[in-house]
């Protein structure tokens, strides 16, 4: 039986993959967050593959704290950067395939048309570099695979559906910044498109092909329209008012375009991508049940 190891196990791609295994057969999945298995540790690393030679690692642990990394930027480079270089080096040891994911910060915002996988990058904050040469220690690899997503939300962890929903509850308006645009992505569909991969890959129907994917959900928005919908589906009373980002500072700058062109990994392993507003319905109503 083929094995998948899941590193950041409890992060919200991770918990989506959890439910995913549920309905997936075939496969031995082992998922290990930082208390199974510490990935800044090499030592642990090395051990944990050669007890358990997965076949498939997939790697959801992150330092995600755009703001926060900006002044604490070593502990960023230690689980974005480093550690994938261990992850990647210890997949090749034991042969495995090395499934990575990384971020639209890897790009600068300033496109008008939707990223391709072979685009420049040109990260700008410190987050996006540490995946940016996270990415590079990745694709060192030559059975590495680097999925590129962007404004993940899901039912588990703390994210921007959430905050919104409970916002939406307690404020009678919200402002929202309009001027940055790009696509959210329900992990659960993410973590869909990963397994349904590997079981393409197993089963003979596709082959493993390294390199860079992109992966979000289908259609544009910016954050003022994902909020108003977010009120929408969650029924909340509160109005959302468009501000612009200047109106809004953060430590860490955002990009303003952050669409994403999905065509490589759509018709390289025949994946359907659904609608952003079908999927964060889906997410909402889960949320509220």
């Amino acid at each position: 039986m083929q094995k998948i190891l899941v590193t950041g196990a409890n992060g919200q791609l991770g918990s989506e993959i959890k439910e995913c295994a549920k309905s997936t057969v075939g496969f031995k999945f082992l998922f290990a967050d930082v208390a199974e298995l510490d990935i800044t540790n090499i030592t642990q690393v090395k051990a944990f593959c050669e007890q358990h030679k997965p076949n498939f690692i997939i790697n959801c642990a992150a330092n995600t704290a755009v703001d926060k990394i900006e002044t604490e930027y070593a502990s960023a480079l230690g689980l974005n950067t480093s550690a994938v270089k261990d992850l990647a080096e210890t997949a090749e040891r034991i042969q495995a395939y090395f499934i990575h994911i990384s971020t639209d910060y890897v790009f600068d915002g300033k496109n008008y048309l939707p990223y391709k996988e072979g685009d420049v990058t040109n990260p700008q904050t410190k987050y996006g570099i540490s995946k940016w040469l996270g990415e590079k220690q990745a694709l060192a690899y030559d059975k590495s695979m680097v999925i590129r997503t962007s404004w993940l939300y899901s039912t588990f962890g703390n994210n921007f559906v959430k905050t919104m929903l409970r916002l939406g509850a307690e404020k009678p308006t919200l402002n929202v910044v309009f001027d940055q645009v790009g696509t959210p992505t329900n992990a659960a569909d993410l973590a869909a498109c990963i397994v349904s991969i590997i079981a393409k890959v197993y089963s003979g129907k596709s082959e493993f092909i390294s390199g860079v994917y992109h992966y979000s959900n289908e259609g544009v928005c910016s954050w003022y329209d994902f909020a108003c919908e977010i009120m929408k589906f969650g029924k909340r009373p509160c109005k959302v008012v468009p501000i612009e980002s200047r109106d809004y500072p953060t430590p860490a700058k955002r990009p303003y375009y952050s669409v994403l062109n999905k065509t490589k990994i759509k018709s390289t392993y025949g994946i359907e991508i659904p609608h952003w507003r079908s999927s964060l319905e889906l997410c909402v109503s889960t949320l509220l049940m």
